[in-house]
């Protein structure tokens, strides 16, 4: 099953809610607090600010020090898409440990040289990723389902089954 870890999870909701307190009422646009987005979703303080810390580290948030202090989105929330905060989380996107040939043979997969489902998942985990590249905090934000039939076979076309 593809799954998000929880970190990923936290940083989603997180971003979203920054840009939804940042963008969505412009005469109330502030800064947010981690305790604040933490009791909104019921999750773990010290957990979320861990996160927060890796979003700032990789330019997904900037952190305001001070009283006052808490975090905005470093850009418009139309400029960060779902992968760049999955990344700067988790690190590079993929479903499956043989992603490409690792130089060193010793942590490659023992099945690596003849296994024959390699590259058909490396082809479904293109059309993830391109999904996620495409979707930005801003789509999450709409009201809109994000994915469609329709865009998903869009997002398919090229894959030679």
């Amino acid at each position: 099953m593809l799954k998000f870890s929880k970190k990923a999870d936290y940083g989603l909701m997180a971003v979203q809610y920054i840009a939804s307190v940042q963008f969505g009422d412009l005469q109330k646009a502030r800064v947010v607090n981690t305790k604040e987005i933490a009791e909104e979703y019921h999750i773990p303080v010290e957990l979320l600010a861990k996160v927060l810390q890796t979003l700032a580290r990789q330019g997904i948030v900037e952190s305001q020090n001070g009283p006052k202090g808490g975090y905005l989105l470093a850009r418009n929330a139309r400029e960060i898409t779902i992968a760049q905060v999955l990344e700067a989380i988790e690190g590079p996107l993929g479903i499956t440990d043989c992603q490409q040939e690792q130089e060193d043979k010793a942590a490659q997969c023992s099945c690596f040289t003849h296994c024959n489902i390699r590259t058909p998942l490396l082809k479904v985990q293109d059309s993830i990723y391109q999904l996620l590249n495409s979707m930005t905090v801003a789509d999450m934000m709409g009201g809109t389902p994000l994915i469609t039939v329709q865009s998903l076979s869009t997002a398919g076309e090229g894959v030679s089954r």
